[in-house]
């Protein structure tokens, strides 16, 4: 199979979703590689060491969709890649469709084959392509939110683990995945009072029993959330439907209550958001207030330290983009029941529940299309 490497043209996304390693793994296993020129520049991987694993070099990206059996992105395809992608042709990326009604329609009309890194899943419910950028966004959740509240930007003028005599700021993690744990963590390593609600009681029960003596759990409710917001000088999104909007669990009339000059930070955000008044940003222009407070809804915020996020990702993609590639992605699916999750829309047809029910689209059963 030949598998196309992409150059990612999204806003400030540095991250290229195969490292020169990861194609010397797939041309062991006797597959082509054809990388976009200086598509993991940003990355800091230069062509030449894409070649030296084995990998051609193509100019555009017409001509990567042109001969590829199966393209590999980071972020969802754009609009000037709808055109370009062929039926039957394997897109591998983060889609995020759920939150996107035109890049839904797109993918259907292209009649070609997407897979998505977010919802691909284990047995156990975890999800293997999420969690090393989820940890990634994580961390940077805490460098970010502390980052604004600093009075320069907006913030409230607060050190988030305080010093001797003073009282450390107060973090709210809503969410208790991989992403509000690793903000947990990072927030509470720098000293920080750090609530974190969820309404799984077992997930709550485990990081009572790891997290240090500054992190309190808590069932998550709408009045518990209400009563917390009022303390906190940052708040952590971080809620996760797999492969579904993500529901609005700070609402408007929350941010009255709030701290003038605090910080929301909406992980969620790819998901569409929990919070009712997130709108995506960017890198280049991260934030913006509403009634005071400081809102930090970047997509993409792994692409900000996109070496780290290229070299996560790849570890967790690359064992699958090998079966993929070996087996076809029909016999994969058959094969392995979590590459068959990844399944979000095949041949035109929506075959992922959460997607399906975001726009009131007929679903497809995938069974029947293997």
């Amino acid at each position: 199979m030949i598998t196309g490497i992409l150059k990612e043209i999204k806003i400030e996304e540095n991250r290229v979703s195969m490292t020169p390693a990861g194609v010397e793994v797939m041309k062991g296993h006797g597959h082509a590689v054809l990388v976009e020129k200086s598509a993991g520049v940003g990355s800091g991987f230069e062509d030449k060491a894409y070649a030296a694993a084995g990998a051609e070099i193509v100019k555009t990206a017409k001509e990567v969709y042109d001969r590829s059996d199966m393209v590999m992105h980071v972020k969802e395809p754009m609009p000037p890649e709808y055109k370009l992608i062929r039926k039957d042709q394997i897109v591998f990326t983060y889609f995020h469709l759920a939150a996107d009604q035109a890049l839904t329609k797109a993918m259907i009309k292209t009649k070609s084959i997407d897979i998505a890194y977010e919802t691909i899943q284990k047995a156990d419910g975890s999800l293997p392509l999420l969690i090393p950028m989820s940890e990634v966004a994580g961390r940077m959740a805490i460098h970010e939110g502390a980052k604004y509240l600093e009075m320069e930007y907006g913030g409230e003028g607060v050190l988030l683990g305080g010093v001797p005599g003073v009282d450390p700021a107060t973090v709210l993690v809503i969410g208790a995945g991989t992403v509000g744990t690793q903000a947990a963590k990072m927030a509470c390593g720098l000293g920080a009072k750090v609530y974190v609600v969820d309404s799984w009681l077992p997930r709550l029960r485990y990081l009572n029993d790891v997290m240090p003596a500054n992190c309190f759990t808590l069932m998550s409710t709408p009045a518990t959330i209400r009563r917390l917001i009022c303390e906190a000088d940052l708040v952590v999104g971080s809620v996760l439907i797999p492969g579904a909007k993500a529901p609005k669990l700070v609402t408007r009339d929350m941010l009255k209550i709030m701290k003038k000059g605090s910080v929301l930070v909406d992980v969620a955000i790819d998901q569409g958001g929990c919070f009712e008044t997130s709108k995506a940003t960017t890198h280049k222009d991260p934030v913006y207030t509403i009634d005071g407070i400081i809102h930090y809804c970047v997509g993409n915020m792994p692409g900000a330290v996109a070496k780290t996020s290229t070299l996560a990702l790849t570890n967790a993609t690359l064992p699958y983009a090998v079966e993929i590639a070996n087996k076809g992605w029909k016999k994969a699916m058959k094969e392995n029941p979590e590459i068959k999750k990844g399944a979000n829309v095949i041949q035109g047809q929506i075959t992922f529940k959460g997607v399906a029910d975001a726009f009131n689209l007929k679903l497809a059963q995938i069974d029947k299309l293997l």
